[in-house]
């Protein structure tokens, strides 16, 4: 139970890996804030199941690159629950996988509005409130590819190289406060929409160094470390949740 007694609110925090952190989260005792933009009726699904195994979540609807959108939801979180320590910013949508000569401008700008626009808007929603408790813990979701380069996928990098930058700029400005910035790179992970026992989910696995294809929640238990106590002096880290693949291609 790392985190009882704490709120965390995750954006895109009801389907895919959103929903795998908001289950993991909850299984460590954090009241849950699964925000959603569209996927109302997905979001409330989850958010019975964790209350039906005894956790506590409540979904808020937000579009995360509004800012009045934004902090209204946090509102109503603190309305809901009284405070929030963390937030996991794992939100995104557009058109993230492209060649590059048909990419259209707007792929890029809709990628930089998840990736660095929603997480300038969370945190100036939150930071007020993370500043009076001493403590607030920002957890940004990347991606493998930003050390890999794929080809292909330079509207999604162009998005999450700006969060990488935003994130370590951030963990150095807002340290004084008590508040940590840090980042998990999840690889491709066996969430939701992933049949694990599909020749392609089993080849994957079997060419990482763990031999297995990982599901979302190897994504929520890194969140859960670091919106935890242990990570108390852990801030502008970088952790790749890859089953190894960083690490064999020595990045």
């Amino acid at each position: 139970m790392l985190l009882e007694g704490k709120v965390a609110v995750v954006t895109g925090g009801g389907r895919g890996i959103g929903a795998d952190i908001s289950r993991v989260l909850a299984a460590h005792g954090a009241k849950v804030a699964a925000v959603y933009s569209v996927s109302a009726e997905k979001t409330e699904g989850l958010c019975a199941e964790i209350r039906g195994k005894g956790g506590e979540a409540r979904a808020f609807q937000a579009d995360v690159r509004e800012a009045a959108s934004v902090e209204a939801m946090v509102a109503e979180v603190l309305a809901a629950y009284g405070r929030v320590d963390g937030v996991v910013n794992n939100a995104v949508g557009g058109r993230q996988h492209a060649p590059f000569d048909d990419a259209a401008w707007q792929d890029y700008a809709d990628m930089f509005d998840f990736g660095c626009k929603a997480v300038v808007n969370t945190v100036r929603a939150l930071k007020p409130i993370f500043a009076e408790q001493g403590d607030g813990r920002v957890v940004n979701i990347v991606t493998e590819l930003w050390n890999m380069g794929s080809a292909e996928w330079s509207t999604y990098l162009a998005g999450k190289g700006a969060m990488v930058g935003l994130s370590r700029a951030l963990a150095n400005e807002l340290g004084p406060m008590g508040i940590r910035v840090n980042m998990v790179a999840p690889g491709w992970m066996a969430d939701e929409k992933v049949d694990r026992n599909s020749d392609a989910s089993i080849g994957f696995g079997k060419g990482l160094p763990l031999r297995y294809h990982g599901g979302g929640e190897e994504i929520g238990k890194a969140c859960a470390f670091f919106l935890s106590d242990l990570a108390s002096y852990i801030t502008g880290a970088y952790l790749p949740v890859t089953g190894g693949r960083i690490t064999q291609m020595g990045a």
